[in-house]
C-alpha cells in the first residue's frame, strides 16, 4: 500500500482558497494516499511547528502574506525563484535525517498561460497593482514577454513604481492592469482597487488575480465601462498543477 502523505497550503488566512478542495478532490479521484491540509498561520517561524507535526510532509504551498518572508528559513531556491524574489511552493525531502526544503515560484507559469489565452498580441504596457510576493512572479512573467511594466503603489519608492493618483494619465497608453491586491477576495467583496474606472474602454484587459468570488467588484466596474475581464482561478490551477509536478519530480 502507498506511504501516506501530507501536503498543505501555508498562508494567514486561508478560508479564501480553494486548495484543500482541489487537491483533497484529486487524491480521491487519484486513490492516493495523500491529505492536504490548510496550515493557517500568522508568523512564519511557526513552519518549524508543522515540519516537526507532520512528518511524512511532502510539500506545500505558500500564499500571502509569506511569499517572501520563506525565502530565508529555505535550504535551496529553484533559478526561476531566486530572479523572482518570491516562493509559492516547497518541495520537502529528508536526505541523511535531516529536512532540506527547496523553494519554487510556479505562479510564473500559472499567471503567463492565462494571460497568453486572454490578451491580444498587440498589448505592449502593463500596469501591475500592488507589490506583494504575485506582484513580483507577475512583473517576472509580463518582462519575459517584453512588456513595459509600471507597478501602482499606494507607497511608490523605486522609479518603476508610481501611485494611483498618476493612474488616470496612463490608461490611453497602458491597456492592460492586473490586481495583485487581495482587494476584493472574499468576504470582504465589495472592495477594490481606487481606479477611474469610468475611463476604460473595450481596448482595456483587467486581470484580477483573485478567483473567490468568482466576478469581483474590480472586473465587474471594469466589465460596466466596456473592459475584457479575467479572474485568477485558471493562474490558480496552472500553478497548482505546476506545484503537484514539482512535488512529484515531473518538473
Amino acid at each position: 500500500m502507498e506511504q501516506h502523505a501530507t501536503y498543505g497550503l501555508i498562508g494567514f488566512p486561508l478560508g479564501h482558497s480553494c486548495s484543500p478542495k482541489y487537491f483533497t478532490e484529486k487524491f480521491r479521484k487519484e486513490g492516493r494516499n495523500a491529505e492536504y491540509l490548510p496550515f493557517e498561520i500568522e508568523d512564519i517561524s511557526e513552519l518549524k511547528n508543522i515540519l516537526a507535526r507532520y512528518p511524512d510532509l511532502k510539500g506545500f504551498n505558500i500564499t500571502i502574506p509569506h511569499k517572501q518572508n520563506i525565502i530565508p528559513l529555505l535550504d535551496r531556491l529553484s533559478e526561476e525563484a531566486k530572479q523572482v524574489g518570491a516562493v509559492n511552493c516547497v518541495k520537502v525531502e529528508h536526505l541523511n535525517g535531516q529536512i532540506h526544503l527547496t523553494g519554487y515560484n510556479t505562479d510564473v507559469y500559472g499567471f503567463k498561460n492565462s494571460l497568453l489565452e486572454f490578451i491580444p498580441k498587440n498589448l505592449t504596457n502593463a500596469l501591475v497593482l500592488g507589490n506583494g510576493g504575485a506582484a513580483k512572479a507577475v512583473r517576472y512573467a509580463l518582462h519575459a514577454l517584453d512588456m513595459r511594466v509600471l507597478t501602482v503603489s499606494r507607497t511608490p519608492k523605486a522609479e518603476t513604481e508610481i501611485g494611483y493618483s498618476e493612474v488616470p494619465a496612463l490608461l490611453g497608453d497602458f491597456k492592460l492592469i492586473v490586481n495583485t491586491t487581495p482587494l476584493g477576495t472574499w468576504p470582504k467583496t465589495e472592495n477594490c482597487p481606487d481606479l477611474p474606472y469610468e475611463q476604460l474602454s473595450p481596448e482595456h484587459y483587467l486581470f484580477d488575480l483573485v478567483y473567490n468570488p468568482e466576478t469581483t467588484e474590480f472586473m465587474k466596474r471594469g466589465a460596466a465601462a466596456g473592459a475584457h475581464t479575467r479572474n485568477g482561478f485558471g493562474m490558480w490551477k496552472g500553478q497548482a498543477e505546476k506545484s503537484w509536478d514539482i512535488w512529484e519530480g515531473k518538473h
